[in-house]
């Protein structure tokens, strides 16, 4: 398999999951602990921009770097909508 089918392979596997403890147990798999916490960090910020928060509460409210605030931000609002649909996805 190419590098491009490998993505789509994951990509369907996810999409086809509808369940927590597998998708959990996945994450566990092809992740290490803090890769996830890491991952799951940028979701937050994502939110708390979303939620109209400014970089300088984010940062002192979850401990991630300016950096990263941007990078999540930029992606936010100029991405491929990940983001976005992620958390309307939340709030349903």
């Amino acid at each position: 398999m190419t590098e491009d089918q490998q993505v789509k392979t994951l990509i369907s596997l996810l999409a086809k999951a509808d369940d927590e403890g597998f998708i959990g147990a996945l994450l566990e798999d092809l992740f290490t602990y803090k890769e996830i916490r890491d991952i799951a960090s940028r979701l937050n910020v994502a939110i708390l921009l979303d939620k109209g928060l400014s970089y300088n509460e984010i940062e002192k409210l979850t401990g991630a770097s300016a950096t990263t605030i941007a990078r999540v931000s930029k992606c936010l609002n100029h991405g491929a909508g990940g983001y976005t649909e992620a958390i309307a996805r939340l709030k349903t």
